[in-house]
């Protein structure tokens, strides 16, 4: 089945760019936005935003857990959150170097959340619902098969 293309004009190597790359880029976008967003609130320790977030945790609760992190998942979650927003950019700009992009995203989702359920330093219970690391994860490693599958197809230049 043949994807079909915005434009047989708009093209990355001479392939026509197909609409699923756009939905994809945009909801990807979305998605890396507000784990962006969710780092930047979290990070400069929005109690506000931590409240409306989790209600049933006691935002003091997440942030001294999250100041007790050492520098490795730390490093991870930085790596996981800004390698997401890049590559769904990069997946937008029709740009190989998404997949790069996502690659480092995934790792630094995994090594975040493998410190966090492994590691010397877990979350206190209120905060160990291992549902949302698993959908991540997911995610993060779709978009990158994803770009990888749009770069072999010609698609991203």
């Amino acid at each position: 089945m043949e994807d079909t293309a915005v434009s047989s004009g708009d093209t990355a190597r001479g392939r026509a760019t197909p609409v699923h790359l756009w939905v994809v880029g945009l909801l990807a976008t979305l998605w890396d936005a507000f784990g962006a967003y969710d780092y930047i609130m979290t990070r400069t320790e929005n109690v506000d935003y931590l409240r409306k977030m989790m209600p049933n945790v006691d935002p003091a609760v997440t942030l001294a857990w999250v100041d007790s992190i050492s520098v490795i998942p730390s490093a991870g979650w930085a790596l996981g959150v800004w390698g997401g927003l890049v590559g769904s950019l990069l997946l937008l700009l029709r740009s190989r170097h998404s997949v790069a992009a996502y690659l480092l995203s995934a790792v630094g989702a995994i090594v975040s959340f493998a410190f966090q359920f492994f590691g010397p330093n877990r979350p206190p219970a209120e905060l160990a619902d291992p549902v949302m690391p698993v959908v991540i994860i997911a995610v993060t490693i779709g978009l990158f098969l994803y770009a990888r599958a749009m770069r072999q197809k010609g698609v991203l230049a």
